[in-house]
């Protein structure tokens, strides 16, 4: 035993720990999801394999390596989500809430200034009649498949367009608008609804479309509830409830981050 204990080495510690925060990773990722029982499994039947492995148990190791070597393209296909938020979580760097991409691989897009004052007098105007509305501003991320679901639009911000949009009877009224570059690109997309359960009962399913989108993409979303008429800006799965007189600076100060 003594003999075992001196062969280990600095980086079969460092490995351990490696692997320890990967499975605590991934952990977190699916914690509150239904794929985190099929995680559980999968980690008991690994653990399995390596220990009948050491055991020398030849014909139930074979089984047990079979099992996992041919399961590992069916856990691509039912982890897809999962493995999508896992890669972007790699790909950036969380803190504080705000979504920073590593510089060496983020390339900036030369985009126009935002009009925040049409966008946030159009806001409060539609929350003073408690009108709904869900608004995506995209950033390093345009979105491109989002866009692509919903119906081409390609006009320049404008209060009187923005609330027309998403007038009750209007046909594109239903779904989620994206602004890039100050143009309003798409009305009527459909975004993801997150899985969290986390999250207070007593948002809807805008709220919870506007964290699906933004759990796994650089954008910011504006929310106006159509029972309260409260708006909420929601960012990296964070939502925030807007005060009408700071929100204009509010929006400013993130979309320049």
């Amino acid at each position: 035993m003594l003999d075992l204990f001196i062969q280990i080495r600095i980086v079969d510690i460092i490995d351990i720990v490696l692997v320890a925060a990967l499975l605590y990773t991934l952990y977190r990722l699916l914690k509150g999801t239904g794929a985190i029982s099929i995680f559980i499994g999968i980690v008991a039947i690994f653990l399995l394999w390596q220990l009948v492995n050491a055991l020398q148990m030849e014909l139930l190791s074979s089984i047990l390596g079979a099992f996992v070597n041919v399961g590992f393209i069916a856990l691509i296909v039912i982890f897809q989500p999962e493995i999508r938020r896992f890669l972007f979580t790699i790909g950036t760097q969380t803190k504080n809430g705000n979504i920073k991409t590593f510089k060496i691989l983020r390339k900036k897009r030369k985009g126009v200034s935002l009009d925040t004052a049409a966008l946030c007098s159009a806001c409060q105007s539609m929350s003073n009649i408690k009108q709904g509305a869900l608004i995506v501003l995209t950033r390093d991320n345009t979105l491109t498949d989002i866009v692509l679901s919903g119906v081409s639009i390609n006009a320049e911000i404008s209060k009187p367009l923005i609330e027309n949009i998403f007038f009750k009877n209007s046909p594109l009224h239903d779904g989620a608008m994206i602004i890039t570059d100050n143009r309003i690109v798409a009305a009527r997309c459909i975004l993801p609804v997150t899985n969290n359960s986390e999250i207070p009962g007593h948002y809807g399913l805008r709220h919870r479309a506007a964290v699906g989108v933004s759990e796994n993409n650089d954008c910011i979303v504006l929310v106006v509830s159509e029972e309260t008429g409260s708006i909420s800006l929601v960012k990296a799965g964070n939502i925030t409830t807007l005060d009408p007189e700071t929100m204009e600076e509010k929006l400013v100060e993130e979309m320049k981050r």
